[in-house]
């Protein structure tokens, strides 16, 4: 892969030195969150000429993995290898740590409008164990078993799904015990989102597959699979999916180096992107669906011998793309 020079969006100033792993925006305000292999989370400020800037860090002592922010918008905790979550306080500037886990800590989310659990912090940990925290305790709350290593783990108010090693799919209400299937996709999962509509999920996969699954039963006839993110001879990981929160329509990114945006329902493509020439590894809508960041650098796909990690030549970015209705909204079905 070669590096494109007119990669679309504009580049964040002072991005992470070494690949990353998720990026969140505020639920209240167009502040960004990056968390990276550096061992630190940024938090970067977006100018209304659609430039960002640097407004605080929090630091790890080890690669950082996930990042996320409290639906207040005042809080972000991020986790990662030192198996802990670190949370900043952006009124005080303060970090603290507020939960920890036996291994690395691969995910993190907020929960919100869900009786008893509501703002508290749930982690997902290559321990095969999900934690739930109450941030005004030290010790967690309440702790999952899981079959497996958390690979990825996502929240949409009452729905809460867990991806893990061996391609074990949980997914619980909050409020009900936990329904747990075998990924209908064949190879590891990569990356799960749930739908704003709490109603079903998306799962990523390592070989360029994404399944739409539905909770009910009564939906299962919408569940299905689609290709994306391969050409003739190669297939690439799903690294991120990214909804709409206004639309409900998604965007993925791959290994490839391209991002698609989708509509689920009428299950078509609404957008295309060019291939920046490296690696997609996260993406982020902003709240009210106007921005879409996503991140170029190694994906680490082809592990730590690839001339990319040898050289130490890959050149990390963050790109924030202007997202105009056209772009992203559904579209009738063509008959």
């Amino acid at each position: 892969m070669q590096a494109n020079a007119n990669i679309p969006g504009i580049p964040v100033s002072q991005p992470p030195s070494n690949t990353v792993t998720g990026l969140a925006f505020s639920p209240q305000a167009d502040f960004l969150a990056a968390s990276s292999w550096d061992n630190q989370t940024r938090i970067y400020e977006v100018q209304q000429n659609g430039t960002a800037v640097g407004k605080a860090a929090i630091q790890h002592e080890a690669p950082v993995l996930d990042v996320c922010w409290s639906k207040d918008g005042t809080k972000i905790v991020s986790v990662g290898a030192d198996r802990a979550g670190r949370m900043l306080d952006m009124h005080t500037g303060q970090s603290t740590q507020v939960a920890g886990h036996d291994a690395p800590i691969k995910s993190c989310r907020w929960i919100d409008g869900v009786p008893n659990l509501t703002n508290m912090l749930v982690t997902g940990s290559w321990d095969k164990t999900v934690k739930y925290w109450d941030l005004r305790s030290q010790a967690p709350a309440f702790t999952l078993q899981l079959p497996e290593r958390c690979y990825s783990l996502d929240v949409a108010g009452p729905l809460m799904v867990v991806g893990t090693a061996e391609r074990h799919i949980l997914a619980y209400n909050l409020n009900n015990p936990s329904t747990q299937i075998i990924s209908p996709l064949k190879w590891q999962t990569r990356v799960i989102s749930c739908f704003p509509s709490f109603n079903g999920y998306a799962i990523g996969s390592i070989e360029g597959r994404v399944a739409i699954q539905y909770i009910e039963d009564r939906d299962a006839e919408k569940c299905f699979a689609f290709r994306c993110h391969r050409d003739e001879t190669k297939v690439y990981p799903v690294n991120s999916i990214s909804f709409h929160a206004t639309y409900g329509t998604l965007a993925t990114a791959g290994g490839d180096g391209a991002f698609h945006f989708w509509d689920k329902d009428s299950r078509m493509r609404l957008k295309l992107g060019p291939k920046v020439g490296m690696p997609i590894t996260s993406t982020a809508f902003n709240r009210n669906g106007t921005i879409f960041a996503y991140a170029v650098g190694y994906d680490w796909q082809t592990g730590h011998d690839s001339p990319f990690a040898q050289s130490g030549a890959v050149h990390t970015s963050i790109m924030l793309l202007p997202v105009s209705n056209a772009d992203i909204q559904s579209k009738p079905k063509q008959r």
